[in-house]
């Protein structure tokens, strides 16, 4: 394991901030001549399509710009999946399914990844703010609300619904960071009518986030603002904050099934050699906030990195014949090295990976979840001409992955954003293996923001009982998904 250092000093923060948002918003990097090739895992197998699939003709996961040219790209990839339902013309960092106490079943989406960056796109189609749909019938999903207050205006990364408690919930933040407003809905009524009960405007910065299993907690992590805050939500109508530390950079938190582990994405810390370094895994002791204990301490009691680490974005828990593992998924490529800067085609590519946390305090990757396309040896300048592969954040790479149950699983499904939604059979964690993808890239088009290809970032929602993957698309918005061709047996096994 690699140590990280814990502090940094704020002006070193803004520092990161502002090469990072410089970076995406940009969209731009010269390229030099491809370098050494850092060492990285092998990609999984490809899936075999069966039946009623268009299945990608080149590396597994490009959409070259040939296909472009020929019309191939238009008619879209399906690799053991057909469309069921669709909506909308954006998309953003967040899909979520919620059953409320009647039984109708409802989806939400942000419909707009970086405020305001869509307001003269589809936006005008969908509507400002977090969407809510009515999916009583999946072919047909029906927009019945757009969620305006601050949170839901810009939740970022941060959007989340707790079933048990009919909470929906999110804390304002950008690409970097702002004022952590967090807003708290109750949808367990009538989930297309989502009624606010609170507006907090205390946690500090907001970006991603995080939701303990007896939905109590809430944890609002300020990336480049350094802020680690949990709130307590036991009454949702007067949040209060029971824990707050600065100095850390960090992306999604996630927990054990009793809510005192928590498993966090750290992006990384400023270091030598680099803007940031010592990205990965970090787990912690939260038990005392979880108790509630008077001034709380959080103990780390592991860290772990990996040699083609990009920025840790979530590690999502489940457990396979009763171990345990997190599902880690890096997003974008290496953003924060001074090597990348300029050179993004040979900076690391992260992907994702499978970690055994058996053992907290000595994490093991177990296997490494990746494509053909992010392989350093492949990333060649013709690679480089396919439409849409042009800046570091958007590209072939990683942005989120789920799971559709912590227990036994089965399948995974992971946005990797040029290269659309990935499905992968997890069943043994040692071995994953691709078994379906869907893909509908956007052509070109004249406009303002002119947009191409795929832009799947969302964290993709589950509908086990119908064998459904949804998920929401930048440039092309919300998507209903069927596993065929046995895939969605898998759930579950």
């Amino acid at each position: 394991m690699h140590g990280v250092a814990d502090g940094q000093s704020p002006w070193r923060r803004l520092v990161v901030t502002a090469v990072a948002v410089s970076a995406v918003l940009a969209g731009t990097f010269a390229a030099d001549a491809f370098d050494d090739e850092p060492r990285v895992a092998s990609p999984v197998p490809e899936a075999r399509c069966g039946p009623g699939s268009r299945p990608e003709g080149d590396l597994q996961g490009r959409v070259p710009k040939a296909d472009y040219t020929s019309g191939r790209a238009a008619r879209g990839y399906l690799c053991n999946t057909r469309q069921v339902g669709h909506y909308g013309g954006t998309g953003g960092f967040k899909t979520l399914r919620y059953v409320d106490r009647t039984g109708r079943v409802c989806a939400y989406y942000d419909s707009d990844p970086i405020m305001p960056r869509d307001i003269l796109g589809g936006v005008l189609e969908d509507g400002l703010g977090v969407v809510a749909l009515d999916m009583s019938d999946p072919e047909r999903p029906r927009r019945t609300a757009n969620l305006m207050t601050p949170a839901m205006v810009a939740p970022h990364e941060s959007l989340m619904v707790h079933q048990r408690r009919g909470l929906l919930i999110a804390v304002m933040g950008t690409l970097g960071t702002a004022p952590g407003f967090v807003d708290i809905y109750d949808v367990s009524g009538d989930c297309r009518r989502p009624k606010l009960l609170s507006t907090f405007p205390s946690v500090l910065f907001g970006h991603e986030s995080g939701l303990s299993p007896d939905g109590r907690t809430f944890w609002a992590a300020g990336a480049a603002g350094g802020n680690l805050t949990a709130l307590d939500i036991s009454n949702p109508r007067r949040p209060k904050i029971v824990f707050n530390e600065n100095g850390h950079i960090y992306h999604g938190l996630r927990f054990s099934a009793d809510g005192r582990t928590m498993y966090v994405a750290n992006i990384g810390s400023p270091g030598t050699g680099g803007i940031l370094s010592g990205g990965g895994l970090h787990i912690y002791d939260v038990s005392q906030v979880q108790e509630r204990r008077p001034d709380p301490e959080v103990r780390k009691l592991s860290e772990l990195t990996w040699p083609e680490v990009s920025i840790p974005q979530s590690a999502e828990p489940f457990t396979v014949d009763g171990h345990q593992y997190v599902l880690e998924v890096d997003e974008f490529i290496d953003l924060f090295t001074f090597e990348s800067l300029g050179r993004f085609r040979t900076a690391p590519v992260g992907a994702a990976r499978i970690i055994d946390v058996d053992d907290p305090r000595n994490p093991e990757i177990v296997s490494d979840i990746r494509l053909e396309v992010h392989q350093p040896r492949l990333r060649t300048d013709d690679l480089f001409r396919d439409p849409g592969n042009v800046s570091p954040a958007q590209g072939y790479a990683a942005h989120y992955c789920s799971v559709p149950e912590r227990k036994d699983p089965g399948l995974a499904a992971c946005s990797m954003i040029l290269s659309g939604l990935r499905v992968f059979d997890i069943r043994d964690p040692e071995r994953p293996r691709e078994v379906a993808y869907f893909n509908k890239p956007k052509l070109p088009s004249p406009g303002l923001l002119p947009e191409v290809g795929s832009y799947a970032m969302s964290r993709p929602a589950w509908d086990v009982r119908n064998k459904q993957v949804w998920y929401t698309d930048v440039h092309t918005g919300f998507y209903a998904v069927r596993l065929t061709n046995g895939v969605g047996r898998l759930l579950g096994e």
